[in-house]
């Protein structure tokens, strides 16, 4: 058992890499990675490349000359419904003579959800479910929460210095954050489908909001409730798909200029919230999220300053965090470049804190 178990996870494993080779490539769709296997040698593999193209276990099928009587390993249960793009996997599984398929989750999608698995069995093919289920879950999590939910799985991006800003008392926030760090949001955004910002962040850095080369980009979500933006702004042009969400009650006029530079708007209603700074009403971003799930949009990388922060924080829209914790103080000085630098730092876990250790550089 110990070494059948061993077998199990290894091939699965492989799988689970295979998978990740989607990323950023096959949204709304899951990361699907496949393994056939046959007297424990890999006789071909296979993963879903994009959206549309042919699935994990149906690409590893083509590319293995006789997959009777092998064992397939994939790290989603294999679809069985017929309303998408592609043909389900499952029937032919079922046509290939697989003997055996080891599934590291269940499909959370209600159209499978079980359903796939219950089919194979029927047709006298042993099914073994829940190898390496937690790292198959956290390779899809964006999909099982959108399935779940119909709402993206909402990722909050912040950068701030290691005494808790993130500007300084002037608005200076380039660059608080490294270069590395930059280009490691520059991918992030490529994998997720849309990014948001408040319209104080385009009024006051004017971004673009995309991959910066580093693959796709996604959809450019603005919140602006007065319709403050300039039509000149570059998250208005091209490169990617731009939505504002804005009030019912703002510039009409304003709006269909907007719709013709081909920007789409979504009209929200505005929702108290626990004071946030001097402002009690804000657009209602569970409303939003709503209607971007009806979109498609399975994630969603909100980067706006502190404000956006905070109300995604406390109307508890967030999935995950990405916090950037930054070598310098800023304390009360007006520009980055003028903060304490620090030099060595070291971080040390004390139970469920974290020691930050450092020399100061520039005092």
């Amino acid at each position: 058992m110990k070494n059948t178990d061993y077998t199990d996870k290894r091939f699965m494993q492989l799988a689970i890499e295979l998978a990740k080779k989607g990323i950023g490539k096959v949204s709304p769709n899951p990361m699907v990675g496949c393994v056939v296997v046959k007297n424990g040698k890999i006789l071909s593999t296979g993963y879903h490349r994009y959206f549309g193209g042919h699935h994990a276990e149906v690409e590893a099928l083509k590319k293995c000359k006789n997959p009777k009587g092998t064992t397939m390993y994939v790290n989603l249960e294999p679809c069985c419904h017929y309303n998408k793009k592609t043909p389900p996997c499952v029937p032919q599984i079922i046509k290939a003579g697989i003997k055996k398929v080891v599934i590291a989750t269940k499909d959370p999608n209600p159209a499978v959800s079980g359903k796939g698995i219950k089919q194979l069995q029927k047709n006298s093919i042993n099914c073994k479910v829940g190898i390496l289920e937690n790292k198959a879950k956290k390779l899809n999590e964006t999909y099982i929460k959108y399935m779940k939910t119909k709402i993206p799985f909402v990722i909050l991006k912040m950068a701030y210095s290691l005494d808790g800003k993130t500007k300084t008392k002037d608005g200076d926030s380039k660059w608080i954050s490294s270069e590395k760090s930059r280009e490691m949001v520059h991918q992030l955004r490529s994998r997720t489908d849309a990014i948001l910002v408040g319209i104080n962040t385009v009024l006051k850095d004017n971004p673009k909001l995309t991959s910066h080369g580093q693959g796709r980009n996604p959809k450019r979500i603005v919140l602006d409730d007065g319709l403050k933006i300039s039509l000149n702004s570059n998250v208005l042009k091209g490169g990617a798909k731009t939505i504002i969400a804005t009030s019912k009650n703002s510039d009409k006029t304003k709006k269909e200029k907007l719709k013709k530079m081909g920007i789409d708007i979504i009209e929200l209603p505005s929702k108290k919230l626990v004071p946030i700074s001097s402002r009690d009403n804000f657009l209602d971003i569970k409303k939003l999220l709503v209607e971007l799930g009806k979109i498609g949009t399975s994630s969603l990388l909100v980067e706006g300053g502190e404000i956006i922060a905070q109300s995604f924080l406390r109307e508890k829209l967030v999935d995950k965090i990405m916090f950037f914790v930054c070598p310098i103080i800023i304390d009360g000085y007006s520009k980055i470049k003028k903060a304490i630098k620090l030099k060595n730092v070291s971080l040390t876990k004390v139970d469920g804190d974290f020691l930050f250790e450092s020399l100061i550089t520039n005092h």
